[in-house]
């Protein structure tokens, strides 16, 4: 399974390598109908918290990743945004930043966690107002446990120009995930100075809550993007000493733009 996910995401890799905020299929217009690949790339900047169980937030870039059209040899198109309907598959792609006991009182006495790339693949079905979909991502380097998220949306189009999504979220981590961001091993509890305890999570559902994004069409190249979330750590995640320090609910609200590019490739 894994060998396929990261054959997938090499192959995607090639229109975009990235951490990922906004990484999804992408309608194509009819101008781009023919083309092998149609790509929107862009950059926003997203609040959120500074890390996961934190109750403090920082402000961090992030990229835009939407693949409308991609073209395979010998496979032909295994995206193609011309469909309003059916199933689809795009690049997933997450980036953790370093997490260290400097950062918070509430970290004390706990190692530092380097910064960690997610790579992977999601894939789900849509109409024109309804999608679903799932992710799942390999961790590389601050850990590597796998990571993935099951998504619901009602899709609407209040305006020419305007797409607004939005519904339900449950994310869910493996158990090297876990203890490397919710776990407290027996020197961190005993360095903490009576901060945190001992704590040895498992893997499974960290968090439910819910997503929203909304995007405006300038034209046919250029979109606005304005996306929020809301999430509850649930579970053993809930259950950390590092949650209860900091804070079970998580928000976050981002603004970032994205340019189409239309292209061949392949003869």
């Amino acid at each position: 399974m894994f060998k396929f996910l990261s054959r997938a995401s090499l192959a995607l890799a090639l229109s975009a390598v990235s951490g990922a905020a906004l990484a999804q299929s992408g309608e194509v217009s009819a101008q781009d109908a023919n083309r092998q690949y149609v790509i929107d790339l862009g950059v926003g900047a997203i609040a959120k918290p500074r890390y996961e169980a934190a109750d403090s937030y920082l402000v961090y870039p992030f990229p835009i990743v939407s693949v409308g059209r991609f073209y395979l040899p010998g496979l032909g198109q295994v995206v193609d945004g011309r469909r309003k309907s059916g199933v689809f598959f795009y690049p997933s792609f997450n980036f953790i930043g370093e997490r260290k006991a400097s950062d918070s009182a509430d970290l004390t006495g706990t190692r530092t966690v380097d910064w960690a790339l997610e790579l992977g693949l999601g894939g789900g079905f849509r109409t024109e107002h309804f999608r679903a979909f799932a992710e799942l991502r390999q961790g590389i380097n601050g850990h590597s446990g796998q990571v993935g998220q099951l998504g619901l949306d009602g899709i609407v189009y209040p305006a020419e120009k305007w797409e607004v999504s939005f519904g339900p979220r449950a994310d869910f981590a493996t158990d090297d995930y876990m203890d490397t961001y919710f776990g407290v091993s027996a020197s961190e509890a005993a360095n903490s100075g009576g901060r945190l305890t001992r704590y040895d999570p498992s893997g499974g559902f960290k968090s439910v809550g819910l997503a929203a994004r909304a995007s405006y069409d300038f034209n046919d190249d250029v979109r606005l993007h304005i996306q929020g979330g809301y999430d509850r750590l649930i579970g053993e995640a809930a259950d950390s000493p590092i949650a209860d320090a900091g804070s079970k609910d998580q928000f976050s609200i981002g603004l970032g733009v994205s340019y189409r590019f239309a292209f061949d490739v392949f003869k």
